[in-house]
């Protein structure tokens, strides 16, 4: 059982604008920055429609990392219309299905990260991480010599996405 410590007198500095950190706009978003340009490969873009985009994690937690994201610059859910939501999740579900044929994982972590407090690296742009996970995915590096070992490249891995898409 976790113990716990009352601190109320740290409210005021949590909710303080000074504790809170400003989103990227737009132009510095490495998102809208890929959207922008047509050259999908060079942004690891591996799938774009008229509501969301499909992105490969440069800095992986596992082989197969995605992101998925709305085409808008959004920051909070509730920017995000009705439509949006559902083709975001149906997109994540494509996603997952294309992972099944190429890759066999046997789970996933999925989830968003809202506000950097929270782990997102890119508050100012909403998405949702997909993580291919397999039996035994975890071992010693990670826990005695803080690596992660990805046994795939980010171009591999790309180039077997697209073709799953395609086909």
């Amino acid at each position: 059982m976790q113990d716990r410590l009352w601190a109320p007198w740290r409210l005021e500095y949590i909710t303080s604008a000074a504790a809170l950190p400003t989103p990227k706009p737009a132009n510095e978003c490495f998102i809208c920055q890929g959207l922008a340009d047509t050259d999908d490969p060079t942004h690891l873009i591996a799938h774009r429609n008229a509501q969301s985009v499909v992105l490969l994690n440069k800095y992986p937690y596992n082989n197969g990392h995605l992101l998925v994201a709305p085409m808008t610059h959004s920051a909070q859910l509730e920017e995000l219309t009705p439509e949006v939501l559902l083709d975001l999740q149906q997109t994540i579900i494509q996603m997952k299905q294309a992972m099944d044929r190429i890759m066999k994982p046997d789970g996933y972590n999925v989830g968003l990260n809202l506000g950097r407090v929270a782990g997102a690296g890119l508050p100012g742009h909403l998405h949702w991480h997909i993580v291919p996970r397999w039996n035994g995915d975890t071992n010693f590096m990670p826990v005695l010599a803080q690596t992660k070992v990805i046994s795939q490249s980010l171009e591999a891995f790309y180039g077997l996405l697209v073709e799953s898409l395609r086909g």
